[in-house]
């Protein structure tokens, strides 16, 4: 069997909720020394110096209490259903992966083009590639947007990405890092290309 396709046995021990936890534990000890935001955030700058844990650590800082709340609510949405049909193991080394990969991109965009002053945080680039799961895992899912529109969650993700796409083009929503949630929903078809031997687009256009 290939290597890249072993799969875990198969165990569900709630992964979503205690990456849930991390975060708030990360977001609690922000408001009690905030000083820990700048060590944990991705820094261009600070990653040249030698400090590469920000790779990971930036995915569990966040900027504000609504963008903790945005972030954990999806993790808590999409993240437990998918971790529910693919295993805790398969799940965290799909978020840990695609995130920390989310990060490597986005330093590199930041290198190459001088912006060494930008801070990264947040689990975004995670949580996108998490929704793209999500849709291809259940592609007859109906998500109600602001509890009231229906959509198909394939529908609603490839939405996401044009919307993140005409952002990151035209610059709406100067701040917010769409270039890293493009990389982290990039980073999940991936995956799932080289893990599964599944292309996600079969799911997300199917009727």
């Amino acid at each position: 069997m290939n290597l890249f396709r072993r799969p875990f046995r198969y165990r569900n021990d709630n992964m979503a909720l205690v990456l849930i936890g991390l975060n708030i534990g990360v977001f609690l000890l922000q408001l009690v020394y905030p000083p820990v935001k700048y060590y944990a955030a991705l820094n261009p700058g600070a990653v040249l110096s030698g400090w590469i844990w920000q790779f990971v650590s930036y995915m569990f800082a966040h900027g504000n209490l609504s963008h903790l709340l945005f972030n954990m609510l999806a993790l808590f949405l999409f993240g437990t259903q998918v971790e529910r049909r693919i295993g805790s193991k398969e799940f965290l080394l799909y978020y840990m992966v695609t995130g920390i990969l989310a990060g490597v991109f986005s330093f590199l965009v930041y290198w190459f083009t001088g912006a060494y002053g930008v801070f990264l945080l947040g689990a975004s680039g995670a949580i996108f590639a998490v929704q793209l799961a999500y849709a291809t895992l259940f592609p007859d899912a109906v998500i109600f947007i602001w509890g009231i529109l229906p959509l198909r969650a394939p529908i609603m993700v490839l939405g996401f990405t044009v919307i993140e796409i005409f952002s990151s083009v035209t610059g709406i929503g100067s701040g917010v890092a769409h270039l890293t949630h493009l990389a982290g929903f990039a980073w999940g078809w991936i995956y799932f290309l080289v893990r599964f031997g599944e292309n996600p687009w079969n799911s997300l256009i199917q009727r």
